[in-house]
């Protein structure tokens, strides 16, 4: 193959990956539109208030929790993990993609931020955590993560736990948290890509306008959390209990496998 067939076929092959990332992109975030809406709807159980997978070191990370918070540990040490990348003391915090506020009202609880601010896209999401949260200086507003509904340099720390994976535009994301940071601020970040978008989510996160502070893989620690979640993911989902222990240890799998990456990351803003 000539250097000029060969230049082409990289230029063919760069431009149907990006259009996959993509696809894969518009995918996940018309799945995450109606998904998480449904599963606040029909969950089991009004205690599901984490969505996102779960975290274990080796040796356990033996954290300690209130006997309320226990069966939520796995959740908890992910959300604790990310958020302690930095003191939180004193800060104004905005989660964006709280969730069901889990991580919320755990970090509010422990770790003494001067406010923490919650958002969702998913407007029965927010209806769920004021009603299942109501702690002095945490809040819950309906929004877009594209789109922040709030003023230029409102945060101190911006949360972003498992969620921008399901974002059509996350150049748009991360500049949108740039611009509701206060200068000398933090973006502490996590989630997971396939293998094959690796290069795209690097790129975005390269030209982002902040500062790499770190990068972490935690992709082993996060298979662990879930395979030690699985009585948890039963118990709390009306799903069938062996298609909820199949989908999660095919996640384990891939985790394992490095099908799937799964990083943490703190930015911060000069």
């Amino acid at each position: 193959m000539s250097v000029t067939d060969r230049l082409g076929f990289d230029t063919c092959r760069r431009s149907i990956a990006k259009y996959s990332y993509s696809l894969w992109n518009h995918y996940n975030s018309t799945l995450s539109r109606y998904w998480y809406p449904f599963a606040t709807r029909y969950s089991s159980t009004d205690d599901l208030v984490f969505l996102s997978w779960g975290y274990e070191e080796d040796p356990p990370m033996a954290l300690p929790l209130a006997n309320s918070d226990e069966s939520d540990r796995y959740f908890i040490q992910l959300y604790h993990r990310v958020a302690t990348q930095v003191d939180l003391t004193d800060k104004r915090v905005l989660e964006v993609s709280c969730g069901h506020g889990g991580g919320a009202s755990y970090l509010v609880r422990t770790l003494a931020p001067a406010s923490y601010t919650g958002l969702d896209l998913n407007s029965a999401g927010i209806d769920f955590c004021r009603r299942k949260h109501q702690q002095p200086g945490l809040d819950f507003v309906q929004g877009n993560a594209e789109s922040l509904p709030f003023a230029d340099q409102s945060f101190d720390v911006v949360i972003n736990v498992e969620a921008s994976h399901g974002y059509a535009d996350f150049d748009r994301f991360l500049a949108e948290v740039a611009r509701v940071l206060s200068p000398g601020s933090h973006f502490l970040y996590a989630d997971v890509r396939r293998r094959l978008d690796i290069g795209h989510w690097d790129h975005e996160l390269r030209n982002a306008p902040m500062r790499l502070v770190s990068e972490r893989n935690i992709s082993e620690q996060v298979a662990r959390g879930v395979e030690n979640n699985l009585p948890v993911l039963k118990e709390q989902s009306r799903l069938p209990n062996f298609y909820v222990d199949r989908l999660f240890r095919n996640i384990c799998q891939k985790l394992e496998d490095e099908q799937l990456i799964y990083r943490m990351y703190c930015f911060a803003t000069d």
